[in-house]
């Protein structure tokens, strides 16, 4: 029997406010456990939440860059539950009116086809506490600094057929809120974080099968491990003939296992209500054409512009699309050196081989475009050969500031006399007549051999394509 596979993910990003969503707690990273959460985050009685514009705006922001819905009026709701991370027993977040509704997001698959991913809804809500469960001898202990934190869920529609499928899609999302600068995207600390909805049917069905929730994934690979697995685990279970509980797992990325944590809640077990502290949510035409007029331009049209106007290819394009900050750095390399596919080659190679080699951002990178473009400038202007810029772009990662500075300094410059250029082949050919002979007796791959001591002697600053053309003319002769 052939399966298939049906995917909708709920992904969590963090905004990126200065304060909560609901105080004026700090939202800042890594602070000593319960030193931000104050008594609006933990709801103690008689303190009244009062939510962040900004907040707001962001979530409208997301809504405009997907072409969603933007809700005009929405409503904050109580969702009650308790965990020891929750301490006042409910989370306040939107149910039956979020912020923003029904919207969409292309995206690209391995085999350069795109697929419209359809997004249910955008809601906001606070984030709970933690749970931490290390070093307290067997007890729990619980920080919540987190408590508050303003989040926005996007849930999608249960359109994606794979793995591969879901992993493309959030990377997409990850992309996009980076761009728009809502949320840093940072997996690591929990700013971007998905729960995978998974079932599996009988190919051609068109009803669904029953669904498990894979809790809390924090990065890419772990997302499309957790997936095939529970993919294979369901297939499994029915061909044995049991049947799928519909529950909410956990994946062990230790052991590339899922495994229960409890059964899956359905919305009435929540005992949702509206927060009778906060007002309806009213959004007007003029907030929203204020939030639209800040948007930037986005990755799949700054995808499109740098294929057109800088004649990249799909791959070159996606790599140096794939935030805003590369691709600003990208733009400006490109201009300086007037060459935007050598640039390219330069900022996707040298570059970001560096950055990751000394696990930097792009935004810490040691080489500036301004200076970058400017070695690239010199490779065309055939000022240095493409193998000596890479001795100049080590000593600008050591902390050279100037290009022209570091080739006139260790005598770098490429040599272009052709004079000069020729004395050397005759010295070559005088030094080697047994080489010479066999070329001319018909062994061509002589020519490498001759074109490597021409490099050798000359410490590789003869340039290439003068010494090449020189070279087969100074063989050839008879």
């Amino acid at each position: 029997m052939t399966w298939e596979t049906v995917i909708g993910l709920e992904v969590h990003a963090q905004l990126s406010t200065v304060s909560k969503i609901f105080s004026g707690s700090s939202t800042a990273f890594g602070a000593e456990p319960n030193r931000q959460a104050c008594i609006i985050d933990l709801g103690f009685p008689g303190v009244l939440p009062v939510l962040n514009a900004e907040a707001v705006n962001m979530a409208i922001r997301l809504g405009l860059s997907i072409n969603a819905e933007i809700a005009p009026l929405s409503v904050f709701a109580r969702k009650n539950y308790f965990y020891p991370d929750l301490p006042k027993g409910y989370q306040i977040s939107q149910f039956e009116l979020p912020v923003v509704g029904r919207g969409y997001l292309d995206i690209t698959l391995e085999d350069d086809t795109t697929k419209r991913i359809h997004i249910t809804r955008a809601h906001l809500e606070e984030d709970a506490g933690k749970s931490l469960h290390e070093d307290f001898q067997g007890l729990s202990g619980i920080d919540l600094n987190r408590a508050g934190t303003p989040l926005l869920e996007i849930v999608s529609e249960p359109d994606m057929r794979s793995a591969k499928e879901a992993v493309a899609y959030l990377k997409t999302l990850h992309a996009l809120v980076r761009y728009l600068e809502i949320c840093d995207g940072n997996m690591q600390e929990g700013s971007f974080r998905c729960d995978a909805n998974v079932s599996v049917r009988r190919k051609g069905s068109d009803q669904y099968g029953t669904r498990t929730e894979l809790k809390n994934i924090n990065s890419f690979r772990f997302v499309e491990r957790a997936i095939e697995h529970e993919v294979e685990r369901q297939i499994h279970v029915i061909e044995n003939g049991g049947t799928i509980r519909q529950e909410t797992r956990l994946y062990d990325p230790d052991r590339d296992e899922t495994r229960p944590m409890r059964s899956k809640e359905e919305a009435n077990d929540y005992r949702y209500f509206p927060d009778p502290d906060l007002l309806p949510l009213v959004i007007s035409p003029e907030q929203i054409a204020a939030v639209r007029a800040t948007l930037p331009e986005l990755p799949a049209a700054k995808h499109e512009r740098f294929m057109t106007q800088y004649g990249l290819s799909t791959y070159d394009a996606s790599v140096l699309t794939i935030n805003r900050a590369l691709a600003t750095y990208y733009e400006t390399c490109a201009k300086v050196s007037t060459a935007p596919k050598l640039a390219a080659n330069w900022v996707m190679g040298e570059l970001l081989g560096a950055l990751n080699k000394a696990d930097l951002d792009i935004s810490a990178s040691p080489i500036s475009a301004d200076t970058l473009g400017q070695l690239v400038l010199r490779i065309t202007d055939n000022t240095i050969s493409g193998k000596i810029a890479k001795t100049v772009f080590e000593a600008l990662w050591q902390g050279e500031k100037n290009v022209d500075t570091v080739i006139e300094k260790q005598g770098l410059r490429q040599v272009t006399d052709t004079g000069a250029i020729a004395a050397l082949i005759d010295t070559l050919l005088q030094e080697n007549p047994q080489q010479l002979a066999d070329y001319r007796a018909g062994k061509d791959k002589l020519f490498g051999f001759f074109v490597g001591q021409a490099m050798k002697k000359s410490g590789g600053k003869v340039n290439p394509q003068q010494l090449n053309a020189l070279l087969k003319k100074k063989l050839d002769e008879k």
